[in-house]
């Protein structure tokens, strides 16, 4: 009899088959846990800034409000025009600002006072800060060597600082046969007098600068009780001077309120009526 080969019965290849799935699903598990193996290294490598970057947005720039702008505001801004009242007259009675302060220049200093008519709206306290920090100023009359003052409420005083209707700066300066108008400030008899109108609206050379003005004020009256006359324009482009009456016109000259300047120098000109 001839030989032939047995084939496999099918038994045998179901038994080769589940061996053949058994060794491919082997491989694959093992694929799958080299590429995560390498997927883990790759993670790893990532520079550590990447993996702390943040996945929510940033947060905004901080809104400017209306109170962090306050901080940068001056503490005692000028109040304005269209908000303060300016009464012609008023009673002819006065409050004192309290408190007082340290002597400023050198010398014997002068006592003055400072006094807002009764009905102005305007802080006695802020007036005197601003009468003081005028007379305090190094480019203001102490710097001639000799003048000195002082604030006080209350005891002796040699001259007063008076804030007035304007009626009442009139009826005042009267006294000492001067004649204000109802528009300007005197400094008559031991007072120093500051019309309601000047101190609030300045001038048309100091529309923008009505504290500055305010100090020219100061200067001006309290260099008439010094003994200081009118002075004119010393030339064109120069600093006008403080004892100039400047609300004529300033004739050349440039804005100045102070009668010094940084230099010591007395800023002068020409004397005039």
């Amino acid at each position: 009899m001839t030989a032939h080969k047995r084939k496999p019965t099918g038994h045998r290849r179901r038994e080769r088959s589940a061996r053949s799935a058994k060794r491919q699903l082997t491989g694959g598990l093992v694929a799958l846990a080299v590429f995560a193996a390498v997927g883990g290294a790759v993670v790893a490598w990532l520079p550590s800034d990447a993996r702390r970057t943040p996945t929510v947005a940033e947060s905004p720039a901080p809104v400017e409000t209306p109170e962090s702008r306050r901080t940068t505001e001056p503490p005692n801004p000028p109040p304005s025009p269209s908000t303060t009242p300016l009464p012609q007259s008023g009673p002819g009675t006065f409050v004192t600002a309290p408190g007082g302060s340290e002597p400023v220049g050198k010398g014997t200093p002068l006592r003055y006072r400072v006094e807002v008519e009764n009905g102005i709206t305007l802080s006695p306290e802020d007036t005197a800060e601003q009468v003081e920090r005028t007379l305090a100023d190094p480019r203001g009359w102490t710097a001639d060597g000799r003048s000195a003052f002082q604030r006080v409420s209350s005891g002796p005083t040699d001259f007063v600082v008076r804030l007035a209707t304007p009626a009442t700066v009139d009826k005042i300066c009267a006294e000492g046969g001067l004649d204000t108008g109802g528009k300007v400030n005197c400094s008559v008899n031991h007072n120093v007098m500051v019309n309601l109108r000047r101190w609030v609206l300045a001038t048309e050379f100091y529309s923008k600068d009505v504290v500055g003005y305010r100090s020219l004020i100061i200067n001006h009256e309290v260099g008439h009780f010094l003994g200081h006359g009118h002075v004119t324009c010393p030339g064109e482009g120069q600093p006008a001077p403080a004892m100039m009456q400047q609300i004529k016109g300033l004739l050349g000259c440039v804005p100045n309120v102070w009668p010094y300047d940084s230099d010591g120098r007395l800023l002068t000109g020409p004397s005039a009526p």
